[in-house]
């Protein structure tokens, strides 16, 4: 019972605060158009500030741990060739194949990790996401771009892929703390206090973003691929993988990263990447929704059973 109220308290608040972005949205409080604007400003303001804060902060000789870190690239490759497979293999349509890959083995890590850590574990080691979000956001950017190219895609050369990636303001963010932390650069007070003020509201404003995403419509003919993805992203993937990860000695904070790793519902931008680049965009976006929604489930079920086998 005391292992099933960790859990509870843990996670609930996490998906009060998504029911509460779609109800705002539902009143009107925020349009549906909107989302995406706020969202950008979240990824490239408060997440990197996020990044930034949390490893900046930090001891990095707690924060990098080269065994996890090669776990999770070797996971997700692993994980990404197995949904190739199974997309070249079951998805008839050439424009879901590379959405399909998208969404079983791409996760909303950047946004569910930092909440779910917090609220499992505490603050003391969030360094470590901050690390492995910077390992992780190149193979799911850089992955995510090749497969939608593979089956539906626009002509990107590599050179511009490469560029994207190391744009990217999570990466940017994680890069300036490394560099801070290597020149022994000595933040103000007033400049720690508004950094961590920010890197607060991060997680809260996104998930309330999440919520204000979900769209129900447009489920028609897509049973047998939102039902796989669903499977495979929330039940089959993270069984494997953590059980793994168990049976190998992973605990603690560890886990808990990658329980929140590939446990997570599907990538919230996964929608946005299809309608840039090319594939079936309703698809993708009711693969976020529904994985979203099924994670309150799926995640506390993960939560509860590794507790009561002491991983954390």
């Amino acid at each position: 019972m005391e292992n099933l109220l960790v859990c509870v308290n843990a996670l609930l608040p996490i998906f009060i605060i998504i029911g509460a972005g779609f109800l705002s949205k539902t009143a009107g409080l925020i349009r549906e158009e909107d989302v995406p604007r706020f969202n950008a400003v979240c990824y490239k303001v408060f997440m990197p500030v996020l990044c930034f804060y949390n490893l900046y902060s930090s001891d990095l000789s707690v924060a990098v741990r080269p065994g996890l870190l090669i776990f999770i690239i070797v996971g997700i490759l692993i994980t990404f060739a197995l949904s190739c497979l199974y997309a070249c293999r079951f998805v008839s349509r050439r424009d879901r194949r590379g959405v399909m890959i998208q969404g079983l083995f791409r996760s909303n890590f950047v946004i569910m990790g930092v909440p779910i850590a917090t609220r499992l574990v505490g603050v003391e080691e969030l360094s470590m996401i901050a690390v492995s979000t910077a390992v992780v956001v190149p193979f799911f950017n850089g992955l995510a771009v090749v497969a939608l190219q593979l089956y539906a895609g626009k002509k990107t050369d590599f050179k511009s892929l490469v560029l994207g990636i190391l744009k990217n303001p999570l990466i940017l963010g994680t890069a300036a703390a490394f560099l801070a932390i290597l020149v022994r650069l000595r933040l103000p007070e007033p400049v720690m206090s508004a950094l961590g003020d920010m890197s607060k509201a991060s997680s809260t404003v996104l998930l309330f973003l999440l919520g204000a995403f979900f769209r129900f419509n447009g489920f028609e003919g897509q049973g047998k691929d939102l039902t796989a993805a669903c499977l495979g992203r929330l039940v089959i993937i993270p069984g494997v993988a953590l059980t793994i990860a168990w049976f190998l000695g992973f605990r603690g904070m560890e886990f808990v990263t990658l329980m929140a790793l590939f446990g997570a519902p599907a990538a919230v931008n996964s929608f946005s990447m299809t309608q840039q680049i090319g594939g079936d965009a309703a698809l993708a976006g009711n693969i976020v929704v529904l994985t979203s929604l099924l994670t309150s489930l799926t995640l506390f079920g993960w939560s509860f059973l590794f507790k009561v086998l002491g991983a954390y």
